[in-house]
């Protein structure tokens, strides 16, 4: 059984920084693509960012790219998402994802994490 649970979320001001963190089990980070993925309240569900499984390819949504930095550590299977430069519009909750499609369209995703809470003030 798969699972993946988030941290690391909170409310910050724009500009300031967040680290999100998802640990996952029953599931190897490093086999296959996993990322990161947002909602907003009326919004729909979108890709953030990937990091491929073998070689550790790194992809960006649009909206994030050169604010926000995703990494893993294969040793701790542990996800991360380096967030700077964050503005009110990052305000989501955040969903740590795997088996996901790197470099296209994002989807299909074969497992979700709970998300955690991220806001943004101005």
């Amino acid at each position: 059984q798969v699972q993946l649970v988030e941290s690391g979320g909170g409310s910050v001001q724009a500009g300031g920084s967040l680290t999100l963190s998802c640990v996952a089990s029953g599931y190897t980070f490093s086999s296959s693509c996993a990322g990161w993925f947002r909602q907003a309240p009326g919004k729909e569900r979108e890709g953030v960012a990937g990091i491929s499984g073998v070689w550790s390819l790194k992809y960006y949504g649009a909206p994030v790219n050169g604010r926000f930095t995703i990494s893993r550590d294969n040793a701790k299977n542990t996800m991360y998402l380096q967030m700077n430069s964050l503005k009110p519009e990052d305000t989501a909750m955040y969903y740590c994802a795997a088996d996901i499609r790197c470099g296209g369209s994002w989807y299909p995703v074969g497992y979700w994490g709970q998300g955690t809470q991220v806001t943004v003030s101005s």
